[in-house]
């Protein structure tokens, strides 16, 4: 027997009603469409957080086994969170995230166009 899933929450970002499923399932923490969160969890305490502040996503990791993790910063206390990528993510803003340091290297690649 399938149980529907109504828990919803709203983007501190753009306002939208999220579900707080992915469609596969999988619990999501973040819009799947600015990508934002809220710092509900105090990842190092293991707890709640009461910092409440947005989370912005600045990152993309992947991992050794190929999966992708939205990496946020909180724009109150500055923690850094992972969370995975879920499949109804926005992909132009997941993608420019990823090109991002091949686009805009901390160092200059004149030196290489000699090679």
């Amino acid at each position: 027997m399938s149980t529907l899933r109504t828990d919803t929450f709203t983007c501190v970002r753009c306002g939208l009603t999220v579900s707080a499923f992915a469609p596969d399932g999988a619990r999501r923490n973040h819009c799947p469409s600015c990508l934002h969160s809220l710092h509900v969890l105090d990842h190092a305490e293991g707890g709640p957080s009461e910092c409440r502040s947005r989370m912005a996503p600045i990152a993309i990791a992947v991992l050794r086994e190929g999966d992708w993790m939205l990496i946020h910063r909180c724009a109150g206390c500055g923690e850094l969170t992972s969370n995975p990528v879920r499949q109804d993510d926005n992909q132009l803003i997941l993608m420019r995230m990823a090109v991002r340091p091949l686009a805009e290297p901390p160092f200059p690649l004149e030196p290489f166009g000699g090679m």
